[in-house]
Order: structure tokens, then C-alpha cells, then sequence
């Protein structure tokens, strides 16, 4: 599987004396080639395919009418667990979108999300799938006045190396683009990430940093914040600023253990979606400290979410570090009526 590219001319000679030998490197090469419409980078692809495996079909359907396009390419091989590769969905349709969101922050609205690099506008779900969000300039405004947008969720089998540093998101990069062609969304082409970045495992701790070294963060207001330095805190970044969602998440050090453990976690929500999400959240009393703004047009709302009885941290503290972090989304992004609910 590891040689699509260098053996596809030996395979196209070899089939016509033995067929049965290169057939199935035949096959795999006509199925990278043809899968999502020929949009899969051929070298992050080959990258991605886990050992000991071959490529079994590929599937795409467009629905111009519901501005959707979804395709999908699988594995087939003794070893594999999970036989999809890799699968698409893309939607321009507002309701769709709005779907989507909900269905990642499902009642308490924390789930767990990583940033993209570099400034992609997008992140990474609590499942793992890369999300991206893009303005469509060519399918203008909708009936309330809102840029028309497009969602491109993009996910990785479980057997796929997604460990390997870049090819993911050259990966996801590549399919938003097209989608975008495809659907006429008109968005300005994505580049993928300069550093070869690798995907983050779900399953896995977030990465963390002290206090001291957050200054230069996209969370770099925790560092004025107050927080004792006694206590051990570290700080997960899982925000870029261009994305329809962020968080910063705090940890301090377990006085018993040494353990860090998840303290606070300050959460970003953009576009009017995001009201239906506080919605819900209030009918299960999960949000009690909130902040509203204006975000290009759409609401955006922030929340903590905090542990009890953390020590040197009372709910005035709590009320000045919410206030901290909607001042510093609302001033990197340009919004505007940034009000709060405490």
C-alpha cells in the first residue's frame, strides 16, 4: 500500500502478463485517484493508510437542492477494525450546520474540542473529525441577513495513521476546498499547515503549560488573572480565534496526589447557533456564569464551567476570570455589546 505512485506503471505493465499479481496495487490506485472526486492528496494519503490493509470502495453523493456534497473512501484487510478511511460531509444549508453544532455539544455544551494550526477556521470535535467553517462570498446572505457559510467535517478511521505529522490536515484542507468548488461557496482557497502538525488522539490529555509560559498563548490572559502560583496551574490552549468555537481549560495540582486535574474550563461559542446551545444548557442549570456579544453580524456567547470549592478561588474570582476571557475574545475578534449574566 506503500507504493501506489512508484508501482502504478509496473502495475499497468504487469497486468498484461499476470494480472493477478499487481491487480490489487491497480485497484488501489484507481480508488485514491477517483475517491472525493480526485481531491485526496495522493503522498498524505498513501502517509495515512495503516499497514497491511488495501483500499476496498469509494462513494460520493452531491444534492445541489440541500447545498450538500458527503464521499467517502474504505479499507479492506484482516487487521483493519474500522474500515472507513476517510469520510466527508459538507453543508452550505444553515439548518444542516446548526445540526451539526448541536450535535457535538450535546446538553452541557464543554465538550472537548483542540484547536487547528495556524489559524485554520475550524477544530478538532470531541470524536476526532476535523471541522472546518468557511464564509461563501458566492452564495451571499441568507434571509436574516447572516454570510452564508460552509461546514466541512472530515474524519479518520481508527486504524488510520492519523499520528502522522501533517498528512491529516493536508487531508481535510484539500476536501474543504473542493467541497467549496463543488458546492459554490466561493471561499478563498485554505493552505494547509506550513509545520507538519499531527492530528490530536481524542482519548488523550490535553497538552498543558504553566502559567508562566501562557503569556504568548491564545489563552495568555490567565497569566494577569490572579491564580496562585503555589497552586500549580497549567493551562490547555484548544483555541485559535478563528474558529466557531474555543476554550481554555485550567488545571491545578492535586494537593494529595500531585495529579493535575481539570479545574476550570472557559468556553467560546460564535455564531447564532450558539443561542440554542445556552438555551438547553440553562434547562439543565449548567451555566451560571455567562457573557453575551456581537460577533460579524452573529450572537456569540461565553461560559465557565468550574468545580466546587477550589481553593482561592471564590465565585468573585470566578466572575472577574469570565470577565477576563470574553474581553479578550471579544478584542481579538472585533465584537462589539459584550454583556454579562452574573
Amino acid at each position: 500500500m506503500r507504493r501506489w505512485i512508484k508501482v502504478s506503471v509496473a502495475a499497468a505493465v504487469v497486468l498484461g502478463v499476470g494480472g493477478y499479481v499487481a491487480a490489487p496495487y491497480a485497484q488501489d490506485w484507481r480508488l485514491a485517484r477517483n475517491a472525493c472526486g480526485g481531491a485526496l492528496p495522493q503522498d498524505s494519503l498513501e502517509r495515512l493508510t495503516p499497514a497491511d490493509s488495501r483500499l476496498k470502495s469509494e462513494e460520493a453523493r452531491q444534492i445541489d437542492g440541500l447545498g450538500s456534497y458527503w464521499c467517502r473512501l474504505t479499507l479492506e484487510g484482516d487487521e483493519v477494525r474500522d474500515k472507513r478511511f476517510v469520510e466527508m460531509e459538507a453543508y452550505t444549508r444553515r439548518e444542516d450546520q446548526d445540526r451539526e453544532f448541536m450535535a457535538l455539544f450535546p446538553k452541557s455544551g464543554f465538550s472537548a474540542q483542540a484547536p487547528l494550526p495556524e489559524g485554520l477556521p475550524g477544530f478538532v470535535g470531541q470524536y476526532g473529525a476535523v471541522q472546518l467553517l468557511l464564509d461563501c462570498p458566492d452564495l451571499g446572505k441568507d434571509d436574516e441577513g447572516r454570510q452564508r457559510k460552509l461546514l466541512v467535517n472530515t474524519w479518520l478511521g481508527r486504524d488510520v495513521n492519523t499520528g502522522v505529522p501533517g498528512a491529516a490536515y493536508r487531508t481535510a484542507v484539500a476536501l474543504a476546498n473542493s467541497a467549496s468548488d463543488r458546492l459554490g461557496c466561493g471561499a478563498k482557497p485554505l493552505e494547509p499547515p506550513k509545520r507538519d502538525v499531527a492530528l490530536p488522539d481524542p482519548e488523550e490529555d490535553p497538552k498543558t503549560v504553566p502559567l508562566s509560559d501562557a503569556k504568548d498563548t491564545a489563552c495568555g490572559w490567565v497569566t494577569g488573572a490572579g491564580l496562585s502560583e503555589n497552586a500549580g496551574w497549567r493551562v490547555a490552549v484548544a483555541t485559535n480565534h478563528s474558529a466557531p468555537t474555543g476554550r481554555c481549560d485550567l488545571y491545578s495540582r492535586d494537593e494529595q496526589s500531585g495529579e493535575q486535574r481539570s479545574q476550570m474550563a472557559f468556553v467560546s461559542w460564535y455564531g447564532d447557533w450558539s443561542n440554542r446551545l445556552t438555551a438547553e444548557n440553562d434547562r439543565y442549570e449548567r451555566l451560571s456564569l455567562t457573557a453575551t456579544a456581537r460577533c460579524d453580524g452573529e450572537a456569540a456567547n461565553y461560559a465557565l464551567d468550574a468545580s466546587d470549592d477550589i481553593p482561592g478561588v471564590d465565585n468573585a474570582a470566578r466572575q472577574r476570570m469570565l470577565k477576563r476571557f470574553a474581553e479578550d475574545e471579544v478584542g481579538r475578534r472585533g465584537c462589539s455589546d459584550l454583556r454579562f449574566s452574573f
